[in-house]
């Protein structure tokens, strides 16, 4: 993987790409959870770069693309297209991993015909009729919330709410590790609060695959996953013996649902 960069008015951001020698390969974009950073995908790298090409990126606010100002995923979307359009890549398949799945989606709104197809990890849809009022209420008292919980302790739930295995369990809190206290309340606050600002419906004409954790408790994840897999019909597939960080929990299901949902596009 090539570590490059490109630059904006509201930061630099950060991303990594393997071109396949094969000029027609495929290229996956991995678009990583909130407080996280471009290593989330560790154990999809190596599986997928032998047949595709492929992309990662520190999400505008996090990891090495810090600082940034005046998120929202709008602009997260287009600072995709100009890493796209940087590396003359017309189409791309969109992985996106709980809040990963926000910029993705906004993404293929946006930009609707260099998108061949949607994975969405354990993340949520777009749409109002998913999300009550009190659903967006509470999106707003994340910050709140979390500034009451000691530096330690907040580091430790986080990362055990969302693993069942010891290696996700590590490697959620190494990617915690660089940040703050207030640079976690932070990402939180906005990441919410900008997904509750830009919420909107959304209709999708190339195929999209939801998979969920078997065991992911983070939030209603898993109820909007089943309501968003009722309404439109994108199959939805569970990953056994897995949490909310569930490509990190069972990374073999996960590379061979990915696999076969590209192999089938």
């Amino acid at each position: 993987m090539v570590h490059k960069q490109i630059h904006s008015d509201n930061g630099t951001v950060h991303y990594w790409i393997h071109h396949n020698e094969n000029k027609n390969a495929r290229c996956i974009v991995f678009t990583h959870g909130l407080t996280a950073d471009n290593s989330m995908f560790e154990k999809q790298i190596d599986f997928f770069a032998s047949d595709y090409t492929v992309i990662t990126w520190d999400v505008p606010m996090h990891g090495l693309s810090r600082p940034y100002t005046d998120f929202s995923y709008k602009q997260t979307a287009a600072e995709l297209k100009t890493i796209l359009e940087k590396e003359q890549i017309e189409k791309v398949v969109l992985v996106g991993m709980s809040m990963g799945g926000y910029p993705s989606q906004v993404f293929a709104d946006r930009y609707p015909d260099m998108v061949e197809g949607f994975i969405a990890l354990d993340t949520t849809p777009f749409g109002v009729a998913y999300y009550s009022k009190t659903d967006l209420w509470w999106l707003r008292q994340v910050r709140p919330i979390a500034k009451w919980f000691p530096d330690n302790m907040l580091r430790k739930s986080m990362a055990k709410s969302v693993s069942k295995t010891a290696y996700s369990y590590q490697k959620m809190t190494e990617m915690l590790k660089p940040l703050t206290k207030e640079d976690i309340i932070q990402q939180m606050g906005i990441a919410y609060g900008e997904f509750a600002v830009e919420n909107k419906d959304m209709d999708f004409a190339f195929p999209v695959l939801i998979l969920l954790g078997e065991h992911d408790t983070t939030a209603k994840v898993k109820q909007y996953c089943k309501i968003w897999a009722e309404k439109t019909g994108y199959p939805l597939h569970i990953i056994k013996g897995a949490a909310h960080f569930a490509n990190g929990d069972n990374p073999d299901q996960v590379n061979a649902e990915i696999a076969r949902f590209i192999e089938g596009l």
